[in-house]
């Protein structure tokens, strides 16, 4: 009989399916809950054009100081490619002494690095999280704003319930896109089941498009994850699905029901949207990102000003991802001043970790 022995597609379809949604459901509680973990004493990022971020190309930021904090990181739990462990050594070696781990829509990561058992960090480990928020009738390009969930409680079973929820509006897309692409003459379906099979599948991962781009350069479809976006992935492209999920006001109140700051991520726009940041603030937005590490030196101060006429507390980070530089490169680029961070750490009533710093600074 012709084909006797092959899978059947539909059938392969629905074990990538399962694959993927038992991927993104929740990862094991931890047996104490708390939004930063203390200490005792090949990668980079990429950045495709959206609604909440624009490219900046004035005067670059030159850092006065290496920076001691990172307030915007990813991992391999979202859509990063290093591990959380790798990823805490490597920003330590750089320098960093407060890190946020702020995987789009899960907190797998840092419920790894906190769980019993783990030894000591080297640095302090703020628990966050970055959500998409739909924001379709905000008059945005994209159609989403990016907000930040800042010194999250892990142990959140209602806001753990709601990124799981997100994680699943994921695996729906995810599987729409990789299909669409199958269509289009582009099937990944080999490279996704090779990202399962690695750490891409541990439980409570949390799947994007980005891990669709890097399946894309896997199989020889693109020459670049950037590529993969703009050709392929993007709003406008012949892969593209829309998102699905929470609202930005509903966004804001998860994060802050489980005990976090939330912020408004890389908005580089918050100037000429101020009307509608002061709308975001008004619901419950307590800070916004100024010391985005790929803002210039006009669009750091214009959003500086936003936060300051607004009562914003400032966040600030290299939103590291891993595609085009090492994570000491990314750092070298990032300037997030002292101040920032200490605002942000008394925000989060972490007074502790911020004695501790001055001290060390002393």
């Amino acid at each position: 009989m012709p084909g006797y022995g092959r899978p059947n597609p539909d059938e392969e379809r629905r074990r990538r399916d399962q694959l993927l949604r038992k991927a993104a459901q929740g990862d094991q509680r931890p047996a104490a809950a708390g939004g930063v973990r203390g200490t005792g004493a090949d990668g980079g990022s990429f950045r495709y054009v959206s609604g909440s971020y624009r490219a900046s190309l004035g005067d670059p930021v030159v850092p006065a100081y290496p920076s001691r904090f990172d307030l915007h990181t990813h991992s391999r739990r979202s859509d990063g490619i290093l591990e959380p462990a790798d990823l805490v050594a490597q920003a330590a070696a750089a320098g960093v002494r407060v890190l946020a781990l702020t995987d789009h829509d899960t907190l797998a990561g840092a419920r790894e690095l906190c769980a019993p058992g783990v030894p000591p960090l080297p640095l302090e480990l703020i628990a966050g999280v970055e959500i998409n928020s739909l924001a379709r009738d905000m008059a945005l390009p994209d159609g989403e704003l990016h907000i930040l969930g800042l010194g999250v409680d892990t142990g959140d079973d209602l806001f753990e319930a709601t990124l799981q929820r997100q994680r699943d509006y994921r695996v729906t897309r995810f599987t729409r896109i990789t299909d669409r692409l199958r269509v289009l003459g582009y099937p990944v379906d080999e490279q996704v089941d090779q990202y399962l099979a690695s750490s891409g599948g541990v439980p409570g991962a949390s799947m994007g498009r980005p891990q669709i781009a890097r399946c894309l350069v896997a199989a020889g479809f693109a020459s670049s994850v950037e590529d993969a976006m703009q050709r392929l992935l993007i709003r406008g492209k012949p892969a593209f699905v829309p998102r699905e999920g929470l609202g930005p006001a509903e966004a804001i109140s998860a994060i802050r029901g489980a005990g976090g700051l939330p912020s408004l991520a890389h908005f580089s726009e918050a100037d000429a949207r101020f009307d509608l940041v002061k709308e975001l603030a008004a619901i419950g937005l307590g800070g916004i990102e100024v010391n985005y590490r790929h803002f210039d030196v006009q669009t750091t101060e214009s959003v500086k000003a936003v936060a300051r006429d607004l009562r914003l507390v400032p966040t600030g980070g290299s939103d590291y991802h891993g595609d085009t530089e090492t994570y000491a490169q990314a750092h070298s680029t990032l300037f997030v001043p002292d101040e920032v961070g200490m605002d942000l750490l008394s925000a989060l009533g972490r007074g502790r970790v911020a004695r501790s710093l001055e001290a060390s600074a002393s």
